[in-house]
């Protein structure tokens, strides 16, 4: 069976090309056609041989795979969905805004980790994505030369699959790859400690904490990692590290209605994230079938965000985009698989 181009390293292509006894620059050359320019062939690679071509067309594949559908929301937001062969479907959102354009990636087929709140928890995990699949959602992406911003918050849990997103990230910043800036990437987690510690040490992208409640019971319900991982463990690995100026810690936070949006949580959110410079990022909850949560009120969400504020938490509230499509993280793929989703009738 013939592997994918897309997806290798600069050191994988240097053993493609020395194995084929290519020069070593043309494992370069690959890359740049790979992940900087606009093909969809290995013939056009034009400032190879025609020889080098034939001898990586008869055992490789270019490795691009274009979404299997699209959904549109009238705010302009789109959702692809992708097919991953027998393991099933991964999709991706493309967010435009006035100053940027944003990609969100999934880094997983499914999740094992079965938050209250997400539609791919129910999925169960089914597969972790390889750099290459990862990535072909940035690359296939009809828009994806007008992308300034990647935030791996799509289906999966990023550090549950921490090599591919390692990997992933080198061809995204490094500049025989995609060249992008460290800044304009964040990743996202639930907060598993030991792969956040290497995350920490290892990239120098942004990270964003999924916190959702400072009370280790509300979490733990609402988020079953918590019986492993908890609030004050992942605190103190982020505090560890020196993050320098440059480099955000953000914490998101749904915010549920009746359950985590009091003046309780802000005091003790003031409490349990003094000594770290972050910012909380309010959201409102896109409803997901079957579930017993429910979003807070507009004027709640002001207050709960204008409390954070007075205690000196830079906090801001992001804006609900595609609500009129399938936007809700798993919602699309979910649609794709069967047997049907299982019904949480509580919360206790």
């Amino acid at each position: 069976m013939k592997q994918n181009l897309f997806g290798k390293s600069l050191p994988e292509l240097q053993d493609v090309v020395a194995q084929l006894g290519l020069p070593r620059f043309t494992a370069k050359q690959m890359a740049q056609w790979l992940y900087q320019k606009d093909i969809t062939s290995i013939d056009e690679m034009t400032n190879l041989s025609k020889k080098a071509r034939g001898m990586l067309s008869d055992k490789y594949l270019l490795g691009l795979s274009a979404p299997i559908s699209a959904q549109e929301s009238k705010d302009g937001t789109k959702k692809y969905l992708f097919s991953i062969g027998d393991n099933g479907y991964i999709e991706s959102a493309f967010i435009p805004e006035s100053k940027r354009n944003t990609i969100c990636v999934s880094s997983q087929v499914g999740c094992k980790m079965r938050c209250l709140f997400c539609m791919t928890g129910r999925q169960g995990l089914k597969s972790n994505l390889t750099a290459g699949e990862i990535l072909n959602q940035i690359r296939s992406l009809p828009e994806w030369q007008k992308l300034t911003n990647i935030v791996f918050m799509g289906m999966g849990e990023p550090l549950d699959n921490l090599d591919a997103v390692l990997k992933s990230l080198d061809i995204l910043t490094s500049e025989w790859g995609f060249g992008w800036s460290k800044r304009k990437i964040t990743v996202s987690t639930i907060g598993i400690v030991p792969a956040m510690r290497r995350f920490l040490i290892e990239s120098e992208c942004h990270l964003a904490v999924s916190l959702h409640s400072p009370f280790e019971s509300e979490r733990k319900m609402l988020m079953p990692v918590s019986h492993v991982h908890s609030i004050e463990s992942i605190v103190k690995e982020i505090k560890r590290h020196d993050l320098g100026r440059h480099r955000r810690i953000s914490f998101e936070y749904i915010v549920f209605g009746g359950i985590n949006d009091t003046s309780k949580h802000v005091k003790e959110l003031a409490r349990v994230l003094n000594g770290i410079n972050c910012r909380i990022n309010l959201i409102r909850f896109h409803e997901i079938p079957k579930t017993p949560l429910a979003s807070t009120d507009e004027r709640r969400l002001q207050i709960f965000k204008d409390a954070l504020s007075n205690k000196g938490i830079f906090t801001s509230v992001r804006a609900s985009r595609g609500q009129d499509i399938d936007a809700a993280c798993g919602l699309l793929s979910t649609k794709n698989q069967q047997p049907a989703i299982p019904e949480i009738k509580t919360i206790a």
